[in-house]
């Protein structure tokens, strides 16, 4: 019997996602492993890699179709031996998975959510003959919320229970408290302006997913902000000569020297080098920069990882090459994940200064403003100097006021000595 190939949960947080480009066609053969498909997420472009082998019969979801949700069938794969007529009267809503069929005794007792293992996290109970099509998230909670699947009609393809489904039946049993599996800050209600002086926009995935996360981030971190000057006049002469002897080469930027300045900064300050989660105090191992890329799907931060043991060329060449690839929306997950602390540079914009929102789980981002030439005091005496302002957000369940202050004085002595940065 031929087997259908099903959207997997390609992240920790992956829902759903859209069919960019499928690399097989009917016809092509396949072997574990093979990229099948290009599916474009809220942050990135993930490869689709064949879990089985066989021959790709049919596509179920075309490129640039509606986005699927994880679980749902989007094509149908020919096993050993099979011919396409096998493909007729096939329902891939209608398969058991094996070791679902093979713990029933009789396949016709119980029908599952296709592709869901017999496990913990998908274990439903049912009464014979009962016919329950439910996703795995939506399975997840409503255990974790006590509401029985055979109650809910489901409206997923061929009936299958969605999340939303599950969040609507708790809504109607608890109607003085939104879902548990829904931030309470998506229930807050608006006023709107009168009807006719807006247009009503519907916001893409990324754009929600981003509202959601920097809304709870602003309003559950405590955050604090430390802002200091330093003095860039010493580094744009670095550059300058190091861009010079490239000879035409790839330019360093100055966001290059700060990326390396924050590294160093955090390798000897390792306790802002942290993160906070669940009343838990995460000490990072490696020191891994994210850096803010504004694409035109919103904002991405790629992650140059190992910062502090790279040289500046490197660091040039591989933050110009993520910051490409996230305006392209081809990062791959372990690209744009696993930072352990956040640059947000607007001084090529013009801006003086700013306080950045901090990413969660991490506890701290640095806001970089321009540099713009100011007069100081240096010995006594007035002066101009090239002046950039950096203000760090930072987290105060995880890093305290001094220690913030400490982590700002290594990043101002290495921009200030770009010399210790070279060695």
């Amino acid at each position: 019997m031929p087997k259908a190939i099903y959207l997997p949960a390609l992240t920790a947080d992956f829902e759903g996602g859209t069919i960019e480009e499928w690399l097989k066609q009917p016809g092509d053969t396949i072997d574990v492993g093979d990229v099948i498909a290009e599916v474009s997420t809220d942050k990135a472009v993930i490869d689709l890699e064949a879990e089985h082998a066989g021959i790709l019969g049919k596509i179920l979801v075309p490129a640039g179709s509606d986005e699927v949700g994880v679980d749902a069938p989007i094509a149908i794969l020919l096993l050993d031996g099979e011919t396409p007529d096998a493909l007729e009267g096939f329902d891939p809503l209608n398969e058991l998975a094996p070791d679902m069929a093979a713990s029933s005794g009789d396949a016709d007792d119980i029908d599952v959510e296709p592709h869901q293992q017999a496990s913990a996290d998908a274990d439903v109970s049912v009464d014979q003959g009962d016919r329950i099509f439910a996703s795995p998230v939506a399975i997840r909670i409503a255990d974790q919320l006590g509401i029985d699947l055979g109650a809910i009609e489901g409206s997923g393809p061929g009936g299958r229970i969605v999340l939303g489904d599950v969040e609507a039946s708790a809504a109607e049993e608890s109607p003085a408290a939104p879902p548990a599996s829904v931030p309470a800050a998506r229930q807050t209600a608006v006023e709107l302006p009168p009807p006719g002086t807006y247009e009503k926009v519907p916001a893409d995935k990324i754009r929600t997913v981003i509202a959601r996360r920097l809304g709870d981030a602003k309003r559950d971190i405590p955050h604090f902000y430390l802002t200091i000057d330093c003095e860039l006049d010493m580094l744009l002469e670095s550059r300058r000569q190091l861009n010079e002897s490239a000879q035409g080469g790839a330019k360093i930027s100055v966001n290059d020297f700060i990326i390396k300045a924050c590294a160093l900064a955090l390798r000897d300050v390792p306790g802002a080098n942290t993160g906070w989660a669940d009343d838990t105090l995460l000490k990072f191992t490696s020191v891994n920069v994210a850096v803010a890329v504004a694409t035109p799907k919103g904002l991405m931060t790629p992650v140059v990882v190992q910062a502090d043991s790279k040289d500046l060329a490197t660091i040039s060449a591989e933050i110009r090459e993520l910051a490409l690839r996230a305006k392209e929306g081809r990062l791959k997950p372990d690209e744009y994940k696993g930072g352990g602390f956040t640059l947000s540079n607007l001084g090529m914009y013009g801006i003086r200064e700013f306080s950045a929102i901090i990413n969660p789980p991490q506890s701290c981002i640095l806001a970089v403003g321009a540099g713009v030439s100011r007069p100081i005091v240096r010995d006594g005496e007035i002066a101009v100097a090239t002046v950039m302002s950096c203000t760090l957000s930072v987290d105060h369940r995880a890093v305290d006021g001094a220690l913030g202050a400490e982590f700002l004085q290594h990043v101002k002595r290495y921009i200030e000595q770009p010399d210790l940065m070279l060695d």
